[in-house]
């Protein structure tokens, strides 16, 4: 799941939403009819064609060079593409270019195991910036960096491969959005609208891609990619969103996965999926959101918010009714606070900085908020890239599952979850309602279960994630047998392994250079409480 906070909501999903709604425009190609062949049969075809590209793949290898200027990777960081088939079904057809980067081992050739690829979450996030762990000497990936190269991509879709849109990014990022919170049936006549327009956009803008867009393709993009960099089994990291990418490659491929770390898991049940996924994120991110209150209230000698959490909540309220009234500096409403300050249920990275902004206006100084949540317009690379991954995230999640397509099931769902939980859900509702009137099949999602040859799968989950619950992590053990799940206990950030926590970061580090397990789950204690 992808981060919410970049697009319209995380997040997760994404890493999962929020937060505003859009409006759009569109040009479209027809999808062909074979795409989404969810039968056995399809998904036969579908290997096959796997199989193909792999093996072409293996031959081609990739042409290795400096990283484009305008890239933002520095030296020693290289560059390349491996092509893959549009559809699967049709591996001889139209042919797209995956972007991959990779810095080399810092070891020796002798301590040298091969490549580790990551995919930070989404649908729609980009690894292109895993191999900066290195140049950037982060502390907590030296020793794996020792053994692996470290190897970033993005996606179908993304970024530099073959990326699609679904508006114009500077409509998709103009703001003040409407309060996602409906005051009236004809506000939410006015969001359904919105949501069937950016569907019809995205089909007009990206009509061919579309119906290809699902997560066992780009799990199929990964194999070919593994094959390119000659690697006959697969390293790979993924968070978020990133976990069910693994999880659906290691169901196709579990004979081709040499170790696999998921972190922040997606439940990759097929009723989850994505659905039922994005209601049990309003639940966790009311849960979460209380926590950062709590932990702003522990600490109001320095915020003066309030010593309670229910002082910090009537402040919260009253900002919010401010900005629906006026918004503030003619930009911020209702959509973009919360698109701001979502990050603080999301990452504990986020909890000085947004409790430092929200003190600095409720002082008087209202000029922080606006630089911290208003869009910057004259940002167009980022404002594209911001569309793109939104693009991303709809698309994959649309056309990876069966959505509801009655309106009164959507309206029914999230009235009652706004009752108990208002934080994010009728933004996550906007967010995902494209989905309702997608216009191209919509397949059903790959059974996640273990397979031939899978090895033992490390899994690490927060006991107290928004974005990503953590019931997934336990339903993903489960259904991969002899995976080992690390519980973070009474924590809540998510994306456990870039966190200090010893207990943590060593078994990651074994795991990685020496394939060894805990012989029983483990439960860690949290990682050190921001200090503001």
């Amino acid at each position: 799941m992808r981060d919410k906070r970049v697009t319209r909501r995380a997040a997760a999903f994404g890493s999962a939403g929020v937060i505003v709604a859009v409006t759009l425009i569109a040009g479209a190609v027809a999808p062909t009819a074979s795409a989404s062949a969810d039968s056995r049969g399809g998904r036969d075809r579908e290997a096959r064609g796997a199989a193909v590209a792999a093996a072409e793949a293996a031959k081609a290898g990739i042409d290795w060079r400096d990283c484009p200027a305008d890239w933002g990777l520095e030296k020693p960081i290289q560059c390349g593409y491996v092509t893959v088939p549009l559809d699967y079904a049709k591996p001889y057809g139209k042919q797209i270019k995956i972007a991959v980067d990779r810095i080399g081992n810092t070891g020796t050739q002798k301590e040298r195991q091969g490549a580790l690829v990551y995919n930070p979450g989404g649908p729609g996030g980009s690894g292109m910036r895993f191999p900066r762990r290195v140049t950037t000497k982060a502390p907590l990936w030296t020793k794996a960096a020792k053994a692996y190269d470290f190897v970033g991509f993005d996606p179908r879709g993304v970024g530099h491969s073959a990326p699609i849109s679904c508006m114009d990014p500077q409509e998709f990022v103009k703001a003040p959005k409407m309060d996602p919170v409906p005051d009236s049936e004809a506000d939410k006549r006015a969001q359904r609208k919105l949501a069937r327009e950016y569907a019809e956009g995205c089909y007009e803008r990206s009509g061919e891609m579309l119906p290809h867009m699902t997560t066992p393709n780009t799990a199929r993009d990964l194999d070919v990619i593994r094959a390119a960099l000659g690697e006959k089994k697969l390293n790979y990291l993924g968070v978020s969103y990133g976990t069910y990418l693994g999880a659906v490659y290691g169901t196709l491929f579990p004979g081709h996965v040499r170790r696999m770390i998921v972190d922040s898991v997606v439940n990759p049940s097929r009723k989850n999926i994505w659905y039922e996924a994005n209601l049990g994120q309003d639940v966790a991110f009311e849960g979460r959101w209380k926590d950062w209150e709590n932990w702003v209230a522990a600490n109001d000698a320095t915020f003066h918010l309030g010593d309670t959490r229910a002082e910090v909540q009537a402040e919260w309220l009253e900002l919010r009714a401010t900005a629906k009234k006026s918004p503030i500096g003619g930009v911020v409403g209702p959509a973009e606070l919360l698109a701001f300050f979502q990050g603080a249920p999301y990452y504990d990275s986020s909890w000085v900085p947004v409790a430092t902004v929200f003190s600095k206006y409720v002082a008087g100084d209202t000029q922080a908020l606006v630089d911290a949540a208003a869009p910057d317009m004259s940002d167009t690379a980022g404002n594209i890239s911001s569309e793109n991954g939104n693009a991303v995230y709809t698309a994959v999640e649309c056309t990876d599952a069966k959505w509801p397509t009655s309106w009164n099931k959507w309206d029914r769902d999230n009235t009652r979850l706004h009752q108990k939980y208002p934080f994010l859900t009728w933004s996550n509702a906007w967010m995902n309602l494209p989905c309702a009137t997608w216009p191209v099949k919509q397949q059903t999602p790959v059974n996640v279960k273990t397979g031939k040859g899978l090895p033992g799968v490390l899994i690490v989950q927060s006991e107290r994630d928004a974005a990503t619950p953590y019931p997934g992590g336990v339903e993903l053990h489960k259904r991969f047998k002899g995976s080992r799940l690390i519980t973070e206990k009474d924590a809540g950030s998510h994306g456990v392994t870039s966190l200090v926590n010893p207990c943590i970061n060593e078994r990651v580090d074994n795991y990685l250079l020496t394939g060894k397990l805990d012989r029983a789950d483990v439960t860690c204690a949290p990682h050190a409480t921001p200090k503001p």
